[in-house]
């Protein structure tokens, strides 16, 4: 008997988050891209999409006062799947769902792991901001001839990576190698290592939180940086690209 075909999913926005601002408008999305896998046409796991809820929690919390709403992206499928990349078409379908529902406000694109290569994919649309890759997924431009990803959809928008250097899941080196190849296009490319920890950034977990909540609301709300992320985006190669995220980071904001 011929197997039969799956059935064809459509991408969907998880509900908003943090949509009570002071005057009930949406001024600013925060767009977050799970992780996943190279390939596999199936169901995304639910354990993907629980992962990432913590940091949409703390970006619709810091980003209440402005206006923010946060979404978490709900894939067709759980893989990359080669050159259909797959994630990077449905975080584009979402930024369009995004612009239909909201209005022309401005997005920033959170990834994780292999969302954090679809962010930087995606960054191309006319809404996208700021691009927060956190352990981003991302290919050897060597290995079985791959050509390099692209990143001149970049110019113009505010970019972070964020990534362990003990991460044994995506590589480090690669993700410091394409923020080299994006800041010679885009200035405004900086990218952090936190020393010692893994691929879910478990041991400086409240750190990164913070940081990614202090990219955002600078990049969409033009609050001021702080001192580290302005000296990362400032500094030139390879500074810029390996400023170490320093513990206490959040702590040292409130006060």
């Amino acid at each position: 008997m011929a197997q039969q075909a799956l059935p064809v999913r459509d991408a969907r926005l998880g509900k908003p988050l943090g949509t009570a601002g002071l005057d009930g408008e949406v001024s600013g999305v925060a767009l977050l891209l799970p992780e996943g896998g190279p390939s596999g046409v199936r169901r995304p796991s639910p354990i993907t999409k629980l992962a990432v809820r913590p940091l949409a929690s703390r970006l619709a919390k810091a980003g209440r006062p402005e206006g923010l709403t946060a979404h978490v992206l709900h894939y067709r499928c759980r893989g990359w799947n080669g050159s259909a990349a797959d994630p990077a078409r449905d975080a584009e379908w979402a930024l369009e769902e995004v612009v239909r529902r909201y209005g022309e406000v401005p997005v920033c694109l959170v990834g994780t792991g292999m969302g954090g290569r679809a962010a930087l994919h995606a960054a191309g649309h006319p809404a996208v901001n700021s691009v927060l890759a956190i352990a981003p997924w991302l290919p050897d431009p060597g290995a079985d001839g791959a050509a390099p990803d692209p990143v001149k959809q970049l110019i113009g928008r505010q970019v972070l990576l964020v990534h362990g250097t003990n991460d044994e899941r995506t590589d480090p080196d690669l993700s410091y190698r394409y923020a080299e190849r994006a800041k010679k296009v885009n200035r405004d490319t900086c990218r952090f290592e936190v020393h010692s920890d893994g691929h879910s950034l478990h041991q400086h977990r409240s750190e990164v939180l913070s940081l990614a909540a202090d990219f955002m609301l600078g990049s969409l709300f033009a609050r001021d940086y702080a001192r580290p992320v302005r000296d990362a985006l400032a500094a030139p190669p390879p500074l810029g690209l390996r400023m170490p995220l320093a513990a206490g980071f959040g702590a040292s904001l409130r006060h």
